[in-house]
């Protein structure tokens, strides 16, 4: 019964999605001028982190449901620290390989960095909720690498700013 709830929140706020960026399609077929400006692309930036918060709603009721369950968990945490591993890979596609990789490599991992504060807070909801010890240590292993991996492209962007002057 949980898990089919848990569906219906990922189908609902996926349909809230596809509508939002149905929306944002139909303005910038209305006006292409306009909704290629530095303001547009701040919207549609503030549009994925806003998709991505939403995602985040059924994403812990799966963490409070599967937190009962050890292989269930055990298995959901192997794939946080999976998917924290690909954050570091990202941020250097996105800073290094320009000229190296496929543009829509780039553009892939550019994204993954964007949404990396929301991985970051569904990692830490995780680890609040991991109930067993392997889950608990794979948990916190994904949090560390997320984390650092955020730390580096802050510091990045502010050592790019003090060259800059």
């Amino acid at each position: 019964m949980q898990f089919g709830l848990v569906a219906v929140g990922y189908a609902a706020v996926l349909a809230v999605a596809v509508a939002l960026l149905y929306m944002r399609h139909l303005v910038e077929l209305q006006d292409p001028v306009a909704a290629s400006g530095g303001m547009a692309a701040a919207g549609d930036t503030i549009l994925y982190l806003f998709i991505g918060c939403l995602f985040l709603i059924p994403t812990a009721l799966l963490i409070w449901t599967i937190t009962k369950l050890e292989a269930l968990f055990t298995v959901y945490s192997r794939f946080l620290f999976g998917l924290s591993l690909s954050a570091p890979v990202c941020l250097s596609v996105v800073l290094f390989g320009e000229n190296h990789v496929a543009p829509s490599l780039s553009w892939l991992c550019f994204f993954r960095i964007l949404e990396s504060p929301i991985v970051l807070g569904g990692m830490g909801i995780s680890r609040l909720a991991a109930r067993f010890d392997r889950a608990k240590r794979l948990t916190s292993y994904a949090l560390l690498v997320e984390g650092l991996t955020l730390g580096l492209l802050v510091a990045y962007f502010i050592g790019a700013a003090f060259i800059h002057r």
